[in-house]
């Protein structure tokens, strides 16, 4: 099922980099931006994760919760965090069941997640989708951007 403009945020929990459960509905009052990508530690993904966190503390300061998920277990993603000093939580989903919900889909036979932004209001609606597998940037550019977010970190 794929998420369509309008659609409410999934009803999901996954664990994150510590190990604490996250319920993504939980977040509904605020706007949420969440990042789906293929693999921890590799250039696309890193520039990605790299990015956003250079614009965390604008997404931060205007009230705007980021995820970042993907299939990696959460001591991957602990690594992950700590090698690139994330402060913004990635989710782990191991068994792909926020992929399906949020309708993420795959290439080359499957092996390779598409790289996703979803982007909600604070009712919990979503107001935008970015696709892009291979420009890792414009990602973050792109959410705020359309939060209206003025980027003051480059």
């Amino acid at each position: 099922m794929e998420l369509n403009i309008g659609d409410k945020i999934p009803d999901i929990t996954l664990a994150d980099q510590d190990g604490a459960w996250t319920k993504l509905r939980e977040y509904i009052g605020q706007p949420v931006v969440i990042f789906f990508y293929p693999k921890d530690n590799t250039p696309v993904c890193n520039i990605e994760a790299c990015h956003f966190e250079t614009h965390y503390n604008d997404l931060k300061n205007a009230g705007v919760k980021v995820f970042g998920i993907s299939k990696d277990s959460v001591s991957t993603h602990k690594k992950y965090s700590t090698r690139f000093h994330l402060e913004y939580r990635l989710l782990s989903d191991v068994k792909g069941e926020a992929e399906k919900q949020f309708g993420v889909g795959r290439k080359l036979f499957g092996l390779l997640q598409d790289r996703i932004t979803f982007i909600f209001d604070k009712e919990g609606k979503l107001i935008h989708k970015i696709n892009a597998q291979f420009d890792g940037k414009r990602h973050a550019d792109e959410a705020l951007s359309i939060l209206n977010i003025k980027a003051t970190s480059h």
